[in-house]
């Protein structure tokens, strides 16, 4: 059985992902690594050098994972291991959390600079989710979450905000473990089984699997559907809003 929403009965509250779900930021996060490493791989190959590849190595080593663990997931594919440094490394530091820092740095420049900008689609299904009664939480790797979301006046929108910055505080290792997903529903009150995981990095489908919650919906931005099914979607679609229609075309009355 299935609800207005796509979902099954049985659901309770919904878990979203940041970046790629919620806002339009996963391009300018990919951009932002590929400026990191290929100027960081540039300085090591010399005419060797083979650039980061944003169809492949972003989805696979990089997306959906804390900064640190992105930097190092995606060097160790290329046989390289750098000291892990100090959080605090400035952005030139030949350090993980260094270039980590360099990323970041881009980052913020880039969305200062371009703005940010919300899936209306998943805008819309949340609102209709939370009109039906479900329970919110926002997930996301992101130290910049809470700022991304009152730029697109969406932070009344969750209850729960399980972030880089929480995830920290709370010693919480990041996806694609499953504890800042489980810890979004313990502190909504909600039994995992109970929960559904909204993800389009393939980090946050093995999170959602590995979490054993009741429903993982993978939302394919990038033309990656066959690998969210593979890394445990139950479902995929292009667009949150095509998941309601999957069934009543459920419409949430637009931005709250």
């Amino acid at each position: 059985m299935t609800s207005t929403l796509g979902l099954p009965e049985t659901i309770q509250a919904c878990l979203f992902d940041l970046d790629g779900v919620v806002t339009r930021t996963a391009v300018v996060h990919a951009a932002a690594w590929k400026e990191t490493f290929d100027a960081f791989l540039y300085t090591r190959g010399g005419d060797d050098f083979r650039p980061f590849d944003e169809a492949h190595d972003y989805g696979e080593y990089v997306d959906g994972r804390p900064r640190a663990d992105g930097v190092r997931t995606f060097l160790a594919s290329r046989g390289i291991e750098l000291p892990e440094g100090e959080p605090g490394d400035p952005p030139d530091a030949a350090t993980v959390h260094g270039l980590g820092n360099r990323k970041n740095e881009l980052l913020l420049e880039k969305i200062r600079a371009q703005g940010v900008e919300p899936y209306d689609g998943t805008l819309r299904y949340i609102a209709a989710a939370r009109a039906r009664g479900l329970r919110t939480a926002i997930v996301s790797s992101s130290a910049n979450t809470r700022d991304v979301l009152r730029s697109i006046d969406a932070e009344q929108l969750f209850e729960v905000r399980i972030d880089g910055v929480v995830a920290a505080e709370r010693n919480l290792p990041g996806k694609p473990r499953p504890d800042t997903f489980l810890a979004a529903a313990h502190d909504l009150g909600v039994e995992p089984s109970r929960a559904a995981v909204f993800e389009d990095a393939l980090a946050g489908m093995d999170a959602g699997r590995a979490g054993n919650f009741g429903y993982v919906v993978g939302v394919d931005r990038v033309g990656q559907t066959d690998a969210l099914y593979t890394h445990g979607a139950d479902i995929v679609v292009k667009d949150l809003a095509d998941l309601a229609d999957l069934t009543d075309g459920v419409d949430g009355g637009g931005r709250a």
